[in-house]
């Protein structure tokens, strides 16, 4: 059976999406778990923000996004 994240997973992916550059300032080349539309965790290694993520919420579902900064090219 497929899980499908809540409305609240993808409200917040988009708020971190909108906010980008903002959370790029402060939490560059770094991942940051959004919850209720907030940085609950971040740092480099994605499997400990998503673990202290859970631990501070206790929620299963967390966007959780790498903030770049500018000087990356593709």
């Amino acid at each position: 059976m497929v899980e499908i994240e809540p409305k609240e997973f993808w409200d917040d992916l988009k708020w971190g999406r909108k906010h980008y550059h903002e959370l790029a300032v402060k939490y560059t080349d770094q991942w940051v778990a959004i919850v209720n539309k907030k940085v609950v965790a971040s740092g480099e290694s994605i499997k400990r923000i998503r673990q202290e993520a859970i631990k501070k919420t206790g929620r299963k579902h967390i966007p959780i996004i790498f903030v770049e900064d500018a000087s990356h090219v593709y």
